[in-house]
């Protein structure tokens, strides 16, 4: 019974993420991306733990378990594990090095100043992050372009982002195997920036903005063009995508329901939850 609950599982995981990116119930882009993105990997994590607490004896609505099943939810949760270790010691370890970075006082913010020539920002940590941003960025700015990155990055910071994201990272690394998957993480990527761009225009004018993102954009073409580094290459795909970057700043200028924050929508994460109701069926 329990490997008829997990291709059960199974099949509705695939169901949802290729029903993506439908429009349910008029639900924003944020919320469909949300829902599509973290229900189906969790619904298997719960199926594992749910599976593992009924063990591999005894029966089901009169049908039997199996030791397959029960190692299987053994191995994935276990897989699921390390990378979770993984990512944790990686932003750990991120937080410890950039602690080692100068601070500094900029537009009545404390940044920490990394001697790099390539133009970077960005919040480094979990729940409360600190800013980091690069010495070239700081050349590459005038003041008033400057405030309008912070003012990104501090938008970042008020999302609790760093950690959200810490969390749907994992997620991704242990469902690659689910369609849709790196589509809906690049969607979640570039509606993230969106939503950090319009909370930052709350306090600059979204011209300042887009011709920072040009100018840095710009920036980083003439680096790409003279060095070619596992840093500039990924942070470069990362943040500064030509198609990215277009969309970000016609999104500055467009007042859009993409990014709607309705939580009640979120109530369909608890379908998650779903097979820990099997457990009382076991005996």
């Amino acid at each position: 019974m329990h490997i008829l609950m997990i291709l059960l599982v199974l099949t509705l995981a695939f169901g949802i993420r290729l029903l993506y990116p439908s429009n349910f119930m008029g639900m924003s882009r944020w919320q469909i991306s949300l829902i599509t993105f973290i229900v189906p990997p969790l619904l298997v994590v719960v199926t594992a733990i749910s599976i593992i607490s009924m063990g591999y004896d005894g029966k089901m609505l009169g049908l039997p378990a199996s030791r397959f099943s029960y190692s299987t939810s053994i191995i994935f949760l276990g897989i699921a594990l390390i990378k979770f270790i993984k990512i944790t010691f990686q932003g750990w370890n991120s937080v410890r090095v950039i602690r080692n970075y100068p601070k500094q006082i900029i537009n009545n913010h404390l940044v920490r100043v990394v001697e790099i020539d390539v133009p970077y920002s960005a919040q480094i940590g979990f729940w409360n992050p600190e800013l980091i941003v690069s010495s070239g960025l700081l050349k590459s700015l005038d003041l008033n372009h400057l405030k309008a990155v912070i003012a990104h990055e501090e938008a970042h910071k008020n999302y609790h982002d760093t950690f959200y994201f810490f969390w749907l990272g994992w997620l991704k690394n242990i469902s690659f195997w689910l369609p849709n998957t790196n589509m809906i993480w690049e969607e979640l990527l570039l509606l993230r920036e969106i939503r950090a761009d319009q909370k930052a225009t709350q306090n600059i004018d979204p011209l300042l903005l887009a011709e920072s993102l040009l100018i840095v954009a710009r920036k980083m073409n003439l680096i790409a063009e003279d060095i070619s580094t596992s840093f500039v290459e990924a942070y470069f795909h990362e943040m500064n995508t030509d198609s990215r970057l277009e969309k970000r700043i016609k999104a500055l200028f467009n007042i859009s329901e993409d990014l709607g924050n309705d939580s009640s929508h979120l109530n369909y994460v608890l379908l998650a939850l779903l097979p820990l109701l099997s457990i009382p069926f076991h005996n």
